[in-house]
């Protein structure tokens, strides 16, 4: 799709949520995982889109796909350069180079419910996220290019998800 055609969707869609603000709230697609033996599962959205997720072999899993986690970093990095492409095309610039590399870094006894050796527990979440951007684009500062993605990035579903932590509401039924 042509930057062209990308921000006269946006300005499109902009138009119609700044007349009607309330048109911009909206369930999001479900992801939901089903238990594939293991420590495997598979997850599918009602759209039939799906991903397998294992964990290493180390902790009992198979290797054999990526891990919840991974995903975690793979939806947070892709949503950035998602979100900074989107910008571009509203300023009309044509990107040459756009990536994101999210990294995390964690501690396993979290995942396994081993707390500290005073008591207290350990994060099973990641204790530090870092999202590394590469951009490019011909003609056009550096300068403007860093803070098109700083401001963009702010506007990133998934950085905001992460950010502003929200608690789960879990529901449980079970089966019989």
């Amino acid at each position: 799709m042509s930057i062209e055609r990308i921000a006269a969707s946006m300005d499109r869609v902009g138009a119609a949520l700044r007349r009607k603000p309330l048109l911009g709230v909206s369930e999001d697609a479900a992801a939901t995982a089903r238990w594939d033996g293991g420590l495997r599962a598979s997850v599918r959205s009602d759209q039939g889109h799906a991903v397998a997720t294992d964990m290493p072999a180390e902790i009992g899993g198979e290797d054999s796909a990526v891990t919840p986690g991974w995903l975690l970093r793979a939806g947070l990095a892709s949503c950035a350069v998602t979100r900074i492409a989107m910008a571009a095309a509203s300023e009309g610039i044509a990107l040459q180079t756009l990536e994101a590399r999210a990294t995390s870094r964690s501690d396993a006894r979290g995942l396994l419910a081993i707390p500290e050796p005073d008591g207290s527990p350990v994060p099973a979440g990641p204790l530090a996220v870092e999202l590394h951007v590469r951009i490019g684009a011909p003609g056009v500062p550096v300068e403007r290019l860093r803070r098109l993605v700083e401001a963009t990035v702010a506007c990133s579903p998934v950085t905001a998800a992460l950010e502003q932590a929200l608690p789960v509401a879990l529901q449980v039924d079970v089966a019989s």
